[in-house]
């Protein structure tokens, strides 16, 4: 294999990474501040993904990257108010009958409202073309959606580290009983928590509209790897998602670069073991408290 092609396998790897890790940032903000395990969350990306197909025609593609996500925020928003709401002071184990629950009626849903079989979504002609550096070629969108990702994440990092939010998400995923001492309610900031990680995922699903199929399924093929990817970098640590999502691209992507392509989801199992065996927290994993 040329070294070009074997590059071109590893930023596919990171690719798939990196919808990994918009799945993954939301499901650890969730569960660090308020103690759901949200099984629920690749449903949400199976939304933003069916929002895009119905709402492109009207406003174009450009106009699903910014609707869409802001739609599934807000159901997300209801989400939190109705049914996450009741389960933060209840055992855990509850919360996670409640999102698988929810996940199944969300998949149900989008079969009856959609139908089981495949739906396709090209590409849009402004996306289209390659991206030449030397020899090296590759997808001018996928190009893209690498650096809306990089975005993402950068613009996540500043609300958490530089400002007031921020401060105070951190301070109740570390101490939530002091934060209520002190006067401020959590409930608020829960609900923006859960917003900002549940459009996340519905971001993660308009970009891969236009790449992959979209099925009432796919929420359920993207929930697992976004839950190791968690468990590998550690709750409660916003870098080490990230690193443990790029981390899984580019193990993926070097499997199928040296040609066992079906072992690559194989050997992200594999690798969240090895961590787990080192590190039981994860990589960077934190000492956290539930939100009470």
């Amino acid at each position: 294999m040329s070294t070009m092609l074997f590059a071109q396998q590893i930023l596919n790897g990171l690719l798939d990474g990196v919808y990994y890790l918009l799945i993954a940032l939301g499901l650890s903000l969730i569960f660090s501040l308020g103690g759901i395990v949200n099984l629920a969350h690749g449903a949400f990306y199976a939304v933003g993904a069916y929002l895009t197909l119905v709402i492109s025609p009207y406003i174009g593609f450009g106009g699903s990257l910014v609707i869409a996500p802001i739609g599934v925020a807000l159901l997300g928003i209801l989400i939190e108010r109705f049914l996450f709401r009741r389960f933060y002071r209840s055992d855990p184990i509850l919360s996670l009958l409640l999102t698988f629950g929810l996940a199944m009626v969300a998949e149900q849903g989008l079969r009856m409202i959609f139908g089981a079989p495949p739906l396709s979504y090209s590409i849009p002609s402004w996306l289209r073309g390659q991206v030449f550096i030397g020899d090296f070629v590759y997808s001018f969108y996928r190009t893209v959606l690498l650096g809306i990702a990089a975005v993402c994440v950068l613009s996540l990092w500043f609300l958490l580290q530089k400002t007031a939010f921020g401060r105070v998400v951190r301070a109740g995923v570390q101490n939530p009983d002091m934060v209520g001492a002190l006067g401020i309610s959590l409930e608020p900031y829960m609900a923006a928590v859960a917003a900002i990680g549940i459009g996340l995922a519905g971001l993660a699903g308009v970009l891969l509209a236009p790449i992959y199929s979209v099925h009432p399924a796919m929420g359920a093929d993207i929930i697992t790897p976004a839950f190791v990817v968690v468990v590998i970098g550690g709750l409660g640590s916003f870098w080490g998602v990230v690193v443990a999502a790029l981390l899984v691209g580019v193990v993926k992507g070097v499997m199928i670069a040296i040609g066992y392509s079906a072992a690559s989801t194989a050997a992200i199992y594999l690798l969240m073991l090895i961590v787990l065996l080192v590190r039981p927290r994860g990589l960077f994993g934190e000492r956290i408290t539930r939100f009470e």
